[in-house]
C-alpha cells in the first residue's frame, strides 16, 4: 500500500507552486534591497549628488512637531489606541445522525479605536552640513517612544482616547506611539534631486526610486533584517516548491518505485529554479552597481567642469590689479589641461586641487581680501574643491565595493560568466575637505 494518494486534487500542486513563486519573489526582492544598501556608500550631506544616495546623521528641524501621546519634539510620529474586548461564544452543531452538540469558547482581542500621525520635511545633519529630506512616500521605521496600558481610572484612558467603547469591552486600553525624535540618529536612502527654492539637493520620492527608506536603525541593522528575510523566504520557497512539484509528480509515479523519488525530483527542480533566480538577481544588481560606478565618475567630471568655469572669473579679478599674474596664469593652464580628466586606468591628464594656488594669489595681493566679489568667488572655489574631494571619495568607495563584489565567491561566478571587469581607483591627492558650519536656528 502506498502512502502517496492515488488521486490528488489538480489545484493543489498549482497552488503550492504559486505559493513557492511568491516566496521566491519575496526572497529575491529582500536580497536585492540588502545588496543595494550594502553597495551604496554613505555620502556626506555636502557631497550628495543627483541620483540614488544614502546619508546618515541626526534629524533636525527649525519648527519640530510635538507628538500626540508623549509630547516629544520630533519630525515624524504615528500613534494608535487599542481597546481590549472579550466575549463568550456558544455554538450548537448537528452531526450526520441528527444529534446536537453545544460548545462554548472564549474569544478576546484588541481593536484599534483611534490612530493618527504627522510628519514634516526635515534636515539630516552630519559633520559637513545639512540635507533636506521630504518624507512623503517613504517607508519610515520610527522608534517607540510611548507604550502604556491602562484602565478607565487612569486620566490617559479618556484624555487621549475616544469617549465611546467597543462592543464587549474590557475597559482596558493600550496607547502606543512611534516617532523620529529631534536630534535622533537617522538613516536615509532615496533619490536626490535639485531643490526648487535654492541651488542645493534634497531627497524625495520619485517614480523610479528602488528604495526610499527613513529609519532610526543603523545601516548594519537594516541590512541584517533584509538578510534574515531573504533566508526565511528562501527556505519557505524551497519547501513549498518541493511539496508542489512532488505532489504533481506523484500523480504519475504511484506504483512505479520508491515513493520519495517524486519529492527528490521536486526538491531538485525547486533548487534549480532558486539558483536561476539568484543568478538573475545577482547579475542585475552587479549591472546596477557598475552603472552607479560610472555615474560616480561622471560626478567627478561635473565638479571639474564647474571649477574650470569658476577659475577664469577669479583670474579676471586678480588681473584687475596685475595684468600678468604668473600664479593665476599657471593655474588656468593647469585647469585647461585637466578640465576633462580621464577616467582612472586610462592614459591622460590627472587632476589636482587648486585651492593652494589661489591662496598664494591672496598672499601676494593682500588687497584682494577686501574685495567682496573675489572673496565670494574664493569661497565658491573652496566649496568646489570640497565637492571634488567628496566626489572622488564616493567614486573610490563604490568602485572598491564593486571590485570586491565581482571577485568574491559566489558573485565571482556570475561576474566571470558575464565578463564584468574591475574599475581602477582615483589616486589624485591634495584635496581640501573642510567642515561647513550650518546654523539651523537662524
Amino acid at each position: 500500500m502506498h502512502s502517496i494518494p492515488a488521486s490528488i486534487p489538480f489545484w493543489l500542486p498549482w497552488a503550492g507552486g504559486l505559493l513557492a513563486l511568491g516566496f521566491l519573489w519575496g526572497a529575491m526582492r529582500a536580497a536585492r534591497k540588502q545588496r543595494l544598501i550594502d553597495g551604496l556608500p554613505t555620502c556626506k550631506t555636502t557631497g550628495v549628488f543627483i541620483g540614488l544616495v544614502e546619508v546618515q546623521g541626526t534629524a533636525e528641524a527649525t519648527t519640530p512637531l510635538a507628538s500626540h501621546l508623549a509630547g516629544a519634539a520630533c519630525v515624524h510620529y504615528a500613534w494608535t489606541v487599542e481597546e481590549r474586548w472579550s466575549r463568550t461564544v456558544t455554538v450548537t452543531t448537528t452531526d450526520n445522525k441528527g444529534n446536537q452538540h453545544t460548545t462554548t469558547r472564549h474569544e478576546s482581542g484588541w481593536a484599534t479605536v483611534a490612530q493618527g500621525g504627522e510628519q514634516i520635511p526635515f534636515y539630516v545633519r552630519d559633520d559637513c552640513g545639512v540635507l533636506l529630506v521630504r518624507p512623503d512616500g517613504a517607508k519610515v521605521e520610527a522608534a517607540t517612544i510611548f507604550d502604556q496600558t491602562c484602565g478607565r481610572g487612569d486620566p490617559l484612558y479618556y484624555g487621549k482616547g475616544p469617549a465611546l467603547a467597543v462592543a464587549n469591552s474590557d475597559h482596558e486600553r493600550r496607547f502606543r506611539e512611534v516617532a523620529i525624535p529631534l536630534h535622533a540618529p537617522v538613516y536615509v536612502m532615496g533619490r536626490a534631486r535639485e531643490r526648487e527654492d535654492i541651488v542645493a539637493a534634497e531627497i524625495a520620492a520619485g517614480p523610479d526610486t528602488p528604495l526610499f527608506l527613513i529609519s532610526t536603525r543603523g545601516e548594519r541593522q537594516i541590512s541584517r533584517g533584509y538578510a534574515i528575510t531573504f533566508w526565511v523566504l528562501l527556505v519557505l520557497a524551497l519547501a513549498a516548491g518541493t511539496a508542489a512539484a512532488g505532489l504533481g509528480l506523484a500523480v504519475v509515479w504511484v506504483g512505479r518505485g520508491p515513493e520519495w523519488v517524486p519529492f527528490a525530483l521536486g526538491a531538485a527542480a525547486s533548487a534549480a529554479l532558486a539558483l536561476g533566480a539568484w543568478a538573475w538577481m545577482v547579475f542585475n544588481s552587479l549591472v546596477d552597481l557598475r552603472n552607479r560606478v560610472a555615474s560616480a565618475w561622471s560626478q567627478v567630471d561635473v565638479q571639474l567642469k564647474r571649477r574650470f568655469d569658476l577659475i577664469p572669473r577669479i583670474e579676471g579679478v586678480v588681473q584687475g590689479l596685475q595684468r600678468h599674474e604668473q600664479t593665476t596664469q599657471e593655474t588656468i593652464a593647469a585647469l585647461r589641461a585637466q578640465r576633462d580628466a580621464t577616467p582612472p586606468g586610462v592614459a591622460g591628464p590627472d587632476f589636482q586641487a587648486v585651492g593652494a594656488r589661489v591662496t598664494a594669489v591672496i598672499e601676494r595681493y593682500p588687497d584682494l581680501k577686501a574685495d567682496a566679489g573675489f572673496l565670494k568667488l574664493h569661497q565658491e572655489l573652496v566649496d568646489t574643491e570640497q565637492r571634488i574631494a567628496l566626489a572622488r571619495g564616493y567614486y573610490n568607495e563604490i568602485a572598491t565595493h564593486y571590485n570586491t563584489t565581482i571577485e568574491v565567491v559566489p558573485d565571482r561566478f556570475v561576474a566571470t560568466l558575464t565578463r564584468l571587469q574591475p574599475r581602477a581607483l582615483l589616486a589624485a591627492g591634495d584635496f581640501e575637505r573642510a567642515p561647513v558650519q550650518v546654523n539651523l536656528a537662524g
